[in-house]
């Protein structure tokens, strides 16, 4: 809705309007590009009236009579380029706006530009937008994706991080969580663990909320914003976790399509890259070796199919994908029928959008025939995912890493030893197996002996693994102890339904033989732990000591605080160091 709004010139789109939107240029930064990517396609970009979206760095040509929307950050270089932007006088007007605030000094620098260009009648609006997080699900963000390093669980932990780097950090955390909270028009009660990289956030955070209240001239909290109604009688839980209080989670191998997906493939901004084999058929002698060609695909909210199963075991994926696929040949005629009526052949379907409805006949086709494409597409889509997901789950046996893993963690017991499936030639890539062993250490309540440790070690090494994660974990595990006990997952493992080869019909897409069919049983991990304590209002060890911030009140800190007794209706999970596709999934089940 920000976005929209934003590319509306800053006021909110009419609904009813029938005129041409007014036809303008978008610049953005890769910053921008990133935030408005997964939410908007080009096509509704250019519903919104803009013809061109262009990178500001790049060379860009004088467009003299349309205006320019730009999108970027408040950083040197971009205002420098900006300055140059408004000297060549490439556009007719400019409505600049900044994903994170800008700071005075900056907007003096282009203040100056504009004048000395003569283009201060040009420039017509300047907004702070804080808009720096990315969406990715209606209800999943994550803060950025080009310097994500920077805020990476590694930058937070390195031992050599210096005061200030941490300050750094810990700054342009808050600064993409100010700017969730402003778009969301809500002001948060925050909760989080002492003792940790969260608390540094927590008490950042407040602060700033708190001094932004404060200034009642430009607080971003009154009045007008977007979400002012979504949440006014009650206000959200917001739950800093910290990612040390569990880290076998994010080692752990998944089974639920999304965070497959997301593990094994390279999946980012919810656009999947795969590497396309193009075909067996044998080239002629001396001919060369055919090039993989790269595809990608968009995985979107308006993707019923996965809507619908992105977070279901991967079995139930590849047999809901099976039966579309069945269900849309049952429609295979019905598309040749309607192609031929409307007197097309071949696959020729920007001819199918060109035809105007003169009968009741083409009427009814042209309004099927998109959406039998459309289903087709989805179908071929999710076919070309989940066997590239498939092929991974069996050159490295990811079932049967997934089910011992899952039996590590809820301590039942193992039927084969970790060393043989750490020697095992055929099961895993050397970071499997180290991500086998990790999980293994950081869940046993005694660290194994260190006769045991020097053979897996061997082991490990002789799998070609390297070692180094090994000894930050050691030192994790010996620093944490202090105060915890091991994170327990709930005493339950996924149940086998035999092997796949009964359930799916012989002419399936899919060759599952040796594949389990491994169903979840419901289980809350910590993180989801935490939330429930937290909202609930629940007295529990894990989570009594919690901080409690509310930025509203004039001061006072945990104890003096009044605090709200009523369990909450809405809450956001931030994890420092960064969550992932497993926990998400998990939060979702508990919601439901």
């Amino acid at each position: 809705v920000a976005l929209k709004r934003m590319l509306n010139f800053n006021v909110p789109p009419v609904k009813n309007s029938t005129g041409e939107p007014v036809w303008k240029v978008l610049i953005y930064d890769r910053f921008g590009q990133d935030i408005i990517s997964p939410l908007l396609s080009v096509k509704e970009l250019r519903d919104m009236g803009i013809t061109l979206h262009l990178l500001l760095h790049s060379d860009r040509d004088t467009i003299p009579d349309v205006p320019a929307v730009y999108f970027v950050m408040p950083t040197e270089e971009n205002i420098d380029r900006m300055c140059q932007d408004l000297r060549n006088q490439l556009y007719e007007s400019y409505y600049l706006n900044f994903i994170s605030a800008i700071s005075r000094s900056k907007l003096e620098d282009i203040a100056n530009a504009a004048i000395g260009a003569n283009a201060v009648t040009q420039v017509a609006k300047v907004f702070d937008q804080y808009l720096n997080f990315i969406t990715l699900e209606d209800d999943m963000f994550v803060l950025c994706n080009q310097n994500k390093e920077l805020v990476s669980y590694r930058a937070i932990n390195r031992p050599d991080i210096t005061d200030t780097e941490m300050e750094t950090i810990m700054d342009t955390i808050v600064d993409s969580l100010f700017c969730f909270f402003v778009t969301l028009g809500a002001i948060p009660i925050i909760r989080c663990s002492r003792g940790t990289a969260a608390e540094m956030v927590a008490v950042k955070l407040d602060k700033k909320l708190r001094e932004n209240l404060r200034d009642a001239r430009n607080s971003l909290f009154t009045g007008d914003t977007l979400g002012a109604g979504q949440f006014s009688f009650q206000r959200p839980l917001l739950v800093l976790v910290d990612r040390n209080i569990d880290l076998a989670t994010p080692l752990h191998h998944t089974w639920t399509y999304q965070a497959l997906v997301h593990d094994v493939l390279d999946f980012h901004l919810n656009r999947v890259n795969l590497e396309e084999s193009t075909g067996m058929e044998s080239s002629p002698a001396g001919a060369r070796p055919k090039k993989k060609s790269k595809k990608s695909y968009d995985l979107t909210a308006s993707d019923k199919f996965w809507q619908k199963h992105k977070g279901s075991p991967f079995p139930e994926v590849a047999e809901s994908v099976q039966q579309e696929l069945e269900s849309y040949r049952a429609q295979e005629d019905e598309v040749k029928r309607l192609k031929s009526i409307m007197g097309i052949e071949g696959e020729d379907e920007g001819a199918i959008s060109m035809l105007s409805d003169n009968t009741a006949k083409l009427t009814s086709a042209v309004s099927s025939l998109p959406e039998l494409l459309e289903k087709k597409r989805l179908i071929d889509l999710h076919t070309n995912v989940a066997t590239a997901v498939l092929e991974h789950i069996k050159s490295r046996k990811l079932d049967v890493y997934f089910e011992y893993e899952e039996k590590i963690m809820s301590k039942s017991t193992l039927d084969k030893s970790l060393l043989d499936m750490i020697s095992d030639p055929d099961a895993g890539t050397p970071e499997d197996k180290m991500r086998l062993f990790l999980i293994y250490y950081i869940s046993s309540a005694q660290a194994p002996s260190e006769i045991d440790l020097e053979q897996y070690k061997k082991a490990l090494m002789d799998a070609g693994c390297n070692l180094s994660p090994l000894s930050y974990i050691k030192q994790w595990k010996a620093f944490t102890k202090m105060a915890s006990a091991p994170t327990s997952y709930g005493n339950t493992t996924p149940k086998p339904l035999g092997l796949f080869s009964r359930v799916m019909n012989t002419g399936s897409q899919f060759v599952m033989e040796g594949v389990k069919n491994l169903v979840l049983k419901q289980q809350n991990l910590p993180v989801t732990r935490i939330l429930d304590n937290l909202m609930e209002m629940k007295s529990n060890p894990e989570t009594d000591d919690y901080r409690y911030f509310d930025p509203k009140m004039l001061r006072g800190s945990d104890s003096s605080v009044p605090r709200n007794k009523n369990p909450f209706q809405e809450a956001i999970v931030f994890v420092v160091g960064g969550g992932n596709y497993i926990e998400y999934q998990n939060l979702i089940d508990y919601v439901k």
